[in-house]
């Protein structure tokens, strides 16, 4: 466990104590790590250098679109089977007759899901685009578990 010391001004400190109570923190560490591991995912872990464990991501890629604009519905339902190996999920909710939020799960090197995550999100007429990534290590020891037996393939677990 490594250690570091912070300075904040009394406002910055003060809006940080109240997020540590509204989100019921045990700890300002605990805080400090959830704070850490947001902006690692909202930075989108581009560029950055990480153990060579790092092999893959998840990400939870959501956006608002028109469902009235059919070309556009059509384009996303393309671009996500151009990609179907590494979109693992999608769920729509529509919010009124014309709006729907759209989460896809992409998982896959990071490169390729971002590149995947960027298209989906600049297509003209998707609104309200937001990427949230984890980064993911490959456990390739086995593993046996109280329930199951030991079975050799690899586990994908996120990044501390």
């Amino acid at each position: 466990m490594n250690r570091f010391t912070i300075s904040l001004d009394e406002q910055l400190a003060r809006q940080f104590e109240m997020l540590i109570a509204q989100k019921r923190y045990t700890s300002r560490s605990e805080a400090v790590r959830d704070l850490i591991r947001y902006g690692l995912g909202r930075a989108g872990l581009r560029g950055m250098q990480f153990d060579a464990v790092v092999s893959s991501c998840i990400a939870n890629v959501s956006y608002v679109y028109d469902t009235r604009e059919l070309a556009l519905a059509a384009r996303l339902l393309a671009l996500r089977h151009a990609h179907h190996g590494m979109a693992v999920a999608c769920h729509q909710t529509p919010l009124d007759h014309g709006s729907c939020m759209e989460c896809v799960v992409l998982r896959g090197p990071v490169a390729a899901v971002h590149d995947v995550a960027d298209q989906l999100m600049s297509l003209r007429g998707v609104r309200h685009g937001h990427a949230n990534v984890v980064a993911l290590t490959d456990d390739a020891t086995p593993h046996a578990h109280a329930h199951a037996p030991a079975h050799p393939h690899s586990h994908l677990t996120p990044l501390n």
